[in-house]
């Protein structure tokens, strides 16, 4: 694990391995665990890093930060700090509006292409997990269900620490999408056919909003198509980023 102080009280804790280009992973709700295999794939060939949320598995939280756009600007201060560019960013799920924030704010460069695997974000028709019985969020978040997550320990707390970020309102800013048409790189936006939070209309049009915005719906796979359906998030991560805009 590597710690990246960037002052002001905040420290960041991260996984860091391989070598290569340069990837950078945002969880969401589902905490670093949601995105441990795709990282343990992706360091084969790359240097990958995934943190943690501050909030996160017990992970030290500032006061002054509690939104989404503190975590972004927290997050490209870390690609500065390390002097890294030509960055690849993927973010599930909250991890996504993460990656589209830092996109609109990155000023300095840092990042060459993002990927977004069942993001929330924008405006449209999310499903309310607040409350759900277990069983019933694993049939909305996984088209298989023996693939399904173990939960986290800190489970209540990770849930408290996300309401902080995107409770209100609910995973979404109602003016990121317009914001979105000044966002300059390749935005791939990947998406589980199955997903039962946030549908494959919502990912096409969150694709939609990018000047630079491509739709690829992953088969058989639900809110985390990179548990689901490994091998063809990592063959849709491998393709060159096309010129055009979303279809």
């Amino acid at each position: 694990m590597t710690t990246f102080d960037l002052g002001d009280g905040l420290t960041i804790t991260a996984t860091e391995q391989g070598t290569g280009s340069h990837v950078l992973i945002l969880h969401g709700g589902g905490g670093p665990q949601s995105v441990a295999g795709l990282a343990d794939a992706l360091a084969a060939h790359s240097h990958v890093i995934t943190p943690t949320h501050p909030g996160f598995e017990g992970e030290p939280r500032p006061g002054w930060m509690d939104t989404i756009a503190d975590l972004a600007v927290a997050y490209l201060d870390l690609l500065d700090a390390q002097d890294l560019r030509d960055v690849l960013v993927i973010g599930n799920s909250v991890g996504g509006w993460i990656a589209a924030e830092m996109a609109l704010r990155d000023t300095r460069g840092r990042i060459g292409r993002i990927a977004l695997l069942n993001a929330v974000g924008i405006a449209g028709e999310i499903t309310n997990l607040a409350g759900l019985p277990p069983a019933e969020i694993t049939a909305l978040a996984f088209h298989n269900p023996a693939l399904a997550l173990r939960p986290s320990e800190n489970i209540a707390a990770n849930q408290q620490t996300l309401a902080i970020y995107a409770g209100t309102p609910y995973m979404h800013d109602p003016k990121l999408r317009r914001r979105l048409a000044h966002v300059t790189v390749p935005a791939l936006v990947l998406w589980g056919e199955y997903d039962g939070v946030v549908s494959a209309d919502y990912g096409r049009d969150y694709a939609a909003a990018f000047p630079r915005g491509s739709f690829e719906l992953i088969p058989d796979a639900a809110h985390f198509p990179h548990v689901e359906q490994l091998d063809l998030t990592l063959k849709a991560l491998a393709q060159p980023a096309p010129t055009g805009s979303a279809g």
